[in-house]
């Protein structure tokens, strides 16, 4: 993987990619593994014991990846420098009796994850991804990527108020997908059918954690191809960028004076609270014990978080031309602006001032613009796993990312100049 380099769209190419082979999390940490062997990493396991040698490591846990290099005679107390991003989206997640139907349609029984625009799934060719789990406790992945699944919309003659009057959409009723035919509901439908897409026994699967997604590819739009529509950006953009920043860095080397890590997390959309989630204590496990793999104590550890910094990397908001005045009326980002840099004094965003001078820095070694980010004070804003992490570990966290349009839709969109503006400032960022 090679450094990522301003104005090349090679790398929003590769992104494009990454998008596409990410229908779940466990599809975006395997790619971003796979990616990262190629770059010379190596997984460990949670459950073996680790060395203290140099090089790039990573460990997987469901969907969510941590991955850290160790530079040439990197001290137990040598801090990190640690980018942070999520792999969830919004989206329809099939329930644990997934066989239903009515009025001779089958259909799948799907429950709302996160807080998705759930009119941007109606009228949608749908393909459905995730992670088998097989009677001996192993885990598969599937990807049926193609058109399976559809959500149809109420025709206009049915409801003829809804120009007007706006949608309304009961998230019980009106959004389970058909996905064929028959005057009778038979349990174990969809498992049957997914087993044989995997190329498994009957009867071999006994979990599932299961999701749709668009099968329209990413693709550039406008005039002048300067635009980036497709899903999941919201955050696959930023696990890309890091994924590219971290194996750049390590390909490198050189005299890096902190331990770059990536850490992407499951289960932001919801809250983060999980195993695989920022606020669980998968990050800080890693780090402790790649202090004490080197032969640290709890001395070193401390010393270690008290020199980190995390870039919380997310997506954030630009100015909607339709809509301009949602916005902060001094603050409008614009898409191929260069990264937004996020700002919430209630600690919505973890930014303070000392943080917004690592990121200045960071950006200004890298040759990169960046633009600040506030709400309007009527509409309180979101939140990332910045606080979360801030708040967890004790480690001083900046919350930044790439401005777009249509977050949380199906298909999302962004400048296509912004994701290699963020890895290079990413990338700058890692190397201290």
């Amino acid at each position: 993987m090679s450094a990522p380099s301003r104005f090349d769209r090679g790398h929003t190419d590769d992104l494009m990619s990454f998008l596409a082979a990410g229908p779940s999390p466990y599809h975006a940490v395997a790619t971003a593994a796979e990616r990262l062997e190629k770059a010379g990493f190596r997984q460990v396991a949670e459950t073996d014991a680790w060395d203290g040698t140099s090089g790039g490591r990573y460990v997987l846990r469901g969907g969510a990846i941590v991955a850290w290099y160790v530079p040439e005679g990197a001290a137990p107390h040598t801090p990190f420098r640690i980018v942070g991003a999520h792999t969830d989206s919004p989206n329809l997640r099939v329930k644990p009796l997934p066989d239903t139907g009515a009025h001779g349609w089958r259909q799948i029984a799907v429950e709302i994850y996160g807080g998705p625009l759930l009119n941007s799934w109606l009228d949608r060719d749908l393909g459905l991804a995730g992670r088998l789990t097989l009677r001996d406790g192993s885990t598969r992945l599937v990807n049926v990527d193609r058109p399976l699944l559809r959500v149809p919309q109420l025709a206009i003659h049915l409801d003829r108020s809804v120009s007007a009057e706006g949608l309304k959409l009961d998230k019980q009723r009106h959004l389970q997908p058909v996905w064929g035919l028959g005057d009778s509901v038979r349990d174990g439908d969809l498992i049957a059918f997914l087993e044989q897409e995997a190329g498994l026994p009957a009867g071999e699967v006994a979990g599932w954690d299961l999701m749709t997604h668009s099968v329209e590819p990413p693709a550039y739009l406008g005039r002048d191809r300067e635009l980036l529509a497709g899903p999941r950006m919201d955050n696959l953009l930023s696990v890309h960028s890091a994924s590219a920043a971290l194996a750049a860095v390590a390909g490198a080397d050189g005299d890096l004076p902190f331990i770059p890590v990536l850490a992407a997390f499951d289960h932001e959309e919801n809250g983060s609270q999980s195993d695989t989630g920022a606020d669980g204590p998968l990050l800080g496990t890693v780090l402790e014990r790649s202090v004490f793999a080197r032969g640290g104590s709890f001395e070193d550890r401390a010393r270690a978080f008290a020199g980190t910094v995390c870039l919380s990397s997310d997506t954030g908001h630009a100015v909607h031309p339709n809509y301009a005045e949602r916005h902060d009326p001094t603050h409008h980002p614009r898409v191929n602006g260069g990264p937004i840099l996020k700002v919430n004094v209630n600690n919505r965003y973890a930014t303070d001032g000392s943080g917004r001078a690592v990121f200045a820095a960071a950006c200004e070694k890298a040759g990169v613009p960046f633009q600040s980010f506030v709400s309007n004070n009527a509409m309180p804003c979101g939140t990332t796993i910045g606080p979360i992490t801030a708040a967890r570990h004790g480690i001083r966290t900046v919350d930044i990312g790439v401005a777009i349009l249509s977050m949380h839709s199906a298909r999302e969109l962004c400048g296509a100049d912004d994701p290699f503006l963020l890895a290079n400032a990413l990338m700058a960022f890692l190397q201290g």
